[in-house]
């Protein structure tokens, strides 16, 4: 078998490459997670910071590459599909890793003003994504308003995050199962450029592997006979997002509670970028019009998510139905319905 050459892959060939490439993940996943957890500390942005910019944009390599290349090559609703599908999984996935953390609901101990900023930003980002396609389809060298906005208020609300952590102007309450997040001894670390240079490495590995399991979940997929909906947001969200779900637990496990749930909050809001980058990609004129309307159902569960996951950071429940935050509850039931939706559709 070509690794490099999908296209004349067999269904169990591709089975047995994302299996593999799964594992892969899992392991440098897990690795980069203390990695990003020690950068935070050295360079003192904080873990909400360091989950957003570091983590979530790591994680989120191999889905930005399948996005971009799709657009590129005129698969919109595969583009499109992938990178907001991504954003529902894996606010899906921090509900999972909730489960994981038994001590109190992730919600409450997790609790930060930079993590509830980037819960804002977030769904300011995907109210314009949801805007979009309302607007004139009217576009400047084929790149659509909203894709250069989009950009703009990222790179703000980042900027609004690290000054919400620098100097908050309120906190959560502390409680004995808050865990804030407190530097650990940098003298006891390995050195910035070794630091650096394993983070470097691992982003590599996490890009080439996303990558490639991308290719597989694809031939997965054809074999299969599904949409490029279904595909998008069943199988290559699922794919390209779980160096998310290794991350966020692999954090949560390391008592990097805030690192968890900016990581995936922070890596959400990133994604909508891919959104942005597809329509740059796209030469065919705006990307936003080209979604279709089981993607904006997605968008709008994303959204309603979101606020769902907002409201549990402010209310700060300590434990839950089940032993889990009801938040998580609610993602999780939510998340299933629209699994449901989309396959009842087809």
């Amino acid at each position: 078998m070509q690794l490099l050459d999908p296209s004349g892959w067999t269904l169990t060939q591709g089975i047995v490459v994302f299996v593999l490439l799964a594992l892969v993940i899992g392991v440098a996943g897990t690795r980069i997670t203390r990695i990003v957890d020690q950068l935070a500390d050295r360079t003192g942005i904080g873990e909400a910071a360091a989950g957003a910019v570091l983590l979530g944009a790591t994680t989120s390599i191999g889905g930005s590459v399948l996005s971009v290349t799709a657009a590129w090559n005129g698969n919109a609703e595969l583009a499109v599909s992938n990178a907001l599908g991504g954003i529902a999984v894996q606010t899906f996935f921090l509900a999972l890793a909730d489960i994981s953390y038994r001590h109190a609901n992730l919600e409450h101990a997790a609790a930060s003003v930079p993590n509830m900023m980037q819960n804002a930003l977030l769904m300011i980002l995907l109210a314009f994504i949801l805007l979009a396609p309302l607007l004139p389809s009217v576009t400047l060298w084929g790149v659509h308003p909203v894709t250069p906005l989009l950009f703009i208020s990222y790179v703000v609300g980042l900027r609004m995050v690290q000054n919400a952590h620098e100097a908050p102007m309120w906190r959560p309450k502390h409680t004995h199962d808050t865990r804030e997040d407190e530097p650990d001894d940098v003298d006891l670390m390995p050195s910035m450029a070794r630091l650096s240079a394993e983070f470097a490495v691992l982003f590599v590995i996490l890009g080439m592997a996303g990558y490639l399991l991308e290719s597989a979940a694809t031939v997965i997929a054809s074999r299969t006979g599904m949409t490029q909906t279904v595909v998008g947001i069943l199988l290559t969200a699922i794919s390209t997002s779980t160096p998310e779900l290794v991350t966020s637990i692999a954090a949560v496990r390391r008592g990097a509670l805030t690192l968890a749930v900016g990581g995936i909050i922070g890596g959400n809001a990133f994604d909508t970028l891919f959104t942005a980058a597809s329509d740059i990609a796209y030469r065919e004129g705006s990307i936003y019009h080209t979604i279709t309307d089981s993607t904006l159902m997605w968008v709008c569960l994303t959204l309603l998510m979101t606020a769902i996951l907002m409201m549990g950071l402010l209310r700060r429940e300590r434990k839950g139905p089940a032993g889990i935050g009801l938040e998580s509850v609610l993602i999780i039931v939510l998340y299933f319905f629209g699994v449901w939706l989309l396959l009842a559709q087809l």
